[in-house]
């Protein structure tokens, strides 16, 4: 069942992050298969083919085909002048491993985008809205005051202006970063995807 938007954490997957002492490959493996829903027992071999060593903080994974998440993304990167968030198309490969960190379906985040903070820290909706704003020079990054806003008031308008945004503002057949401003793909953790035509390039 899909949440509301407050913070909600996941058993410790600290060793899947960026960091100095990152682990090797077969350890974040061993690791993964212990710990990672649906990989219990499973050889590690295998868990590393699909569990990435390293994942990266502060990234923001939404529906590359929607036409009004683009303007979202498009604005971020516009004001975000010290590169603080990164971007991933939902319909991507590169998506997987961080929904399945976060535990949650990529039908949860065409309703809400997911931003994933760090290791712990995941935010769906209204929240992650805010919480990417924390991270926007001022003033924009006053715009996170709105968390003292209780989540529910907030995700109902969400999620309203969600369920229409494709009648609104329209929807694409293929990730729209590859048709406009490619520019920013350098903010793209699934850049070399989109680039050579993989999974997200077309639906």
């Amino acid at each position: 069942m899909f949440r509301n938007s407050l913070h909600y954490k996941r058993p410790s997957l600290s060793f899947l992050f960026s960091s100095t002492n990152a682990p090797s490959a077969a350890a974040a493996a061993a690791a993964a298969a212990s710990d990672v829903d649906g990989y219990v027992g499973a050889d590690p071999l295998v868990v590393a083919a699909s569990v990435p060593t390293l994942l990266q903080p502060r990234v923001v994974v939404f529906d590359g085909v929607c036409r009004l998440c683009h303007r979202g993304v498009k604005w971020v990167t516009k004001v975000d002048k010290y590169e603080k968030i990164k971007f991933c198309c939902l319909q991507s490969m590169a998506a997987e491993p961080y929904l399945r960190v976060c535990g949650v379906e990529r039908e949860d985040v065409l309703r809400r985008f997911l931003f994933i903070e760090g290791p712990e820290s995941y935010y769906e909706g209204s929240t992650a809205a805010l919480k990417v704003a924390s991270y926007l020079p001022f003033p924009y990054s006053t715009l996170s005051s709105l968390l003292i806003i209780p989540a529910p008031l907030r995700d109902a308008v969400y999620d309203y202006v969600a369920k229409k945004r494709y009648g609104w503002f329209g929807k694409e057949e293929e990730c729209i970063i590859m048709k406009q401003d490619q520019e920013l793909l350098d903010r793209f953790i699934d850049r070399d995807e989109i680039l050579g035509g993989g999974r997200d390039a077309t639906f």
